[in-house]
């Protein structure tokens, strides 16, 4: 079933969400100081690509340093993706077969808001 699912997901958003972690993800390495921005979101990107039989756990090394780029991370792009998730989920839920394939679109909010201190481990 996860090889379904994720089938459709690579086929119906996957492939354009995880599109837009690894622009993000080009664009926060073009500076040294944003490096582990866009390597979270790299981590992010191969996530959005095959979510189903994945889940995302908090790491329990995070500390002030993640707090503070989530901050920055939310301004300048978290907030965006998020809504691109909000947006893909929310038409994926019209149709029956969709609605898996949006919740998990919802699942992954939280995780484009704060990718920092979070890890990515099979299910």
């Amino acid at each position: 079933m996860r090889l379904i699912l994720n089938a459709l997901w690579l086929v119906l958003c996957g492939f354009w969400m995880a599109l837009g972690y690894l622009v993000a993800g080009v664009i926060c390495c073009i500076l040294i100081v944003t490096i582990p921005f866009g390597i979270a979101s790299f981590r992010i990107a191969n996530y959005a690509l095959w979510p189903f039989g994945r889940t995302v756990v908090d790491r329990r090394d995070a500390g002030v340093g993640s707090f503070l780029g989530n901050v920055i991370w939310f301004v300048f792009a978290g907030l965006w993706l998020s809504i691109g998730h909000l947006i893909t989920g929310t038409l994926l839920c019209i149709t029956i077969i969709g609605i898996p394939l949006g919740l998990a679109n919802f699942k992954m909010i939280p995780v484009s808001l704060m990718p920092l201190g979070k890890e990515i481990v099979d299910a």
